[in-house]
């Protein structure tokens, strides 16, 4: 839960910060200990500490500890992106997302394309940047290039290493 200053006798953050005495029952102590400063002033700077005093008193006592994490959390956004905050981060991120769904999809693509292909390489080669595909019965596909047929033993090296 959150931590309280009172018991070391130290201000917490927030009375640092505006410089006055660090009352048993503070309302910023259990959420700005002593030694996160910067949270403190981060959210002091973006919302104010009449305003987060205000909301802390608000919100149900057991939601407290969230609520100023996610004004922390904002603060330190809008500190960073001062015109979108934590939205610009999470726009970036969705487009980061959609980006690489794209990218799965066509890879996914590609691997049903060339597990479908059935062509007969002994007739007619297959056109270049086609890859020629054979099933036998049990279902394996086998590979144009013998050595990527072989079960895969790994690299010799104890330790997991990549190729």
């Amino acid at each position: 839960m959150a931590s309280s200053s009172h018991s070391s006798n130290f201000p917490c953050a927030a009375c640092k910060f505006l410089r006055r005495k660090c009352m048993p029952d503070c309302v910023f102590a259990p959420y700005f200990p002593p030694e996160e400063p910067q949270k403190f002033i981060n959210v002091h700077k973006i919302f104010g500490a009449s305003n987060v005093s205000k909301l802390i008193n608000e919100v149900a006592p057991h939601q407290r500890e969230d609520a100023v994490n996610s004004l922390a959390y904002e603060a330190e956004a809008r500190l960073k992106d001062p015109v979108y905050g934590c939205v610009g981060a999470i726009s970036i991120l969705q487009r980061q997302v959609l980006r690489l769904q794209r990218e799965l999809d066509a890879i996914h693509a590609d691997l049903i394309r060339y597990a479908t292909a059935t062509c007969n390489c002994n007739e007619m080669p297959p056109p270049m940047g086609r890859t020629c595909f054979h099933h036998n019965s049990s279902g394996n596909i086998y590979y144009p290039n013998p050595q990527w047929n072989e079960p895969y033993e790994g690299n010799g090296r104890s330790d997991g290493g990549s190729l």
